[in-house]
């Protein structure tokens, strides 16, 4: 791996690890609904752009229904899940209980092929499941009204990721862009409805509104740019790597910015979530040596 791609890399996970912090801040003011409204539609006019320089065509009349398959269980329903329990639970719990999303990916690749899980896998779930547990048991904001329904929400939002990730693999002639692109769109249209009833508790200031577009912009359109650029020059397998540090991001923006509190259980726990996920999608980093970008 590349210099370049290796800060590529941090980057990416730095920030999708703020996401969980700018969810934080806008979600307790704009509520679920009208915040992923935003965030969705902002993501989607800068991935139009984006589109439209690089001259790549949604084919929406081939491709209109895969779109909002994606757009359903890859962004409406996790995002909306995890806006809601931002109102309760703290960054850095959002950010590892995140990172079990590969976890629900294998289950679910293993209920859909009928095919039992190895040794080293099944070690890899049941790690997982111990790490939510410990977070769960120990974190003081686990104690707090509304706290396990927003930790069932967050759970069930790497669950559907999960879906989408398996629904992917069997799509091969759409473009990641396009699949970023439309997808986008197909959740502004799915959320859009629900909108009018959940409107929002308060008035944005030009904070709030600052951290969704950095959301809509920077944490979805900016991000799948990223992803894609390092799923093309790394491979997929290098690329699972974010995975793995934006946790750990999560973790340091809560801390710094909203002062939480990290206890022990936040970092064995996070430990054992990901040493857990590495086992069930048999990680193995290939990043070989550092090499400098070449300039042009």
């Amino acid at each position: 791996m590349s210099t370049a791609n290796l800060l590529r890399l941090i980057f990416l996970a730095a920030i999708w690890g703020g996401s969980f912090l700018f969810m934080r801040i806008a979600a307790p003011v704009l509520g679920a609904a009208v915040l992923i409204e935003y965030r969705v539609l902002f993501a989607s006019l800068f991935l139009a752009v984006i589109a439209v320089v690089l001259k790549q065509p949604l084919n929406l009349r081939k491709h209109w229904k895969h779109y909002f398959i994606l757009g359903l269980f890859n962004s409406a329903l996790p995002f909306l899940m995890f806006a809601f329990a931002a109102r309760t639970l703290s960054a850095s719990l959002l950010a590892v209980l995140n990172a079990t999303t590969p976890l629900w990916g294998t289950l679910i690749a293993a209920v859909l092929t009928r095919q039992m899980v190895g040794g080293k896998v099944m070690l890899g779930l049941v790690l997982g499941a111990c790490g939510v547990a410990l977070l769960v048991g120990f974190d003081h904001v686990s104690a707090k009204p509304g706290a396990g329904l927003a930790i069932a929400a967050v759970l069930f939002a790497s669950f559907n990721y999960g879906i989408a990730s398996n629904y992917a693999k069997s799509v091969k002639d759409v473009e990641p862009l396009s699949n970023a692109h439309g997808s986008m769109w197909a959740s502004t249209l799915l959320v859009l409805p629900v909108v009018p009833f959940f409107p929002a508790p308060g008035e944005p200031s030009i904070g709030i509104m600052g951290a969704v577009i950095a959301l809509g912009v920077l944490c979805s359109g900016i991000a799948y740019l990223i992803y894609f650029r390092l799923i093309r020059d790394v491979g997929p397998s290098s690329a699972l790597t974010v995975t793995f540090l934006s946790p750990l991001f999560g973790i340091l923006w809560g801390t710094l910015f909203l002062g939480e509190t990290v206890g022990w259980y936040t970092i064995v726990g996070a430990a054992i979530v990901i040493a857990g996920t590495a086992l069930v999608t048999g990680f193995r980093p290939h990043f070989g040596p550092l090499r400098k970008a070449k300039t042009v």
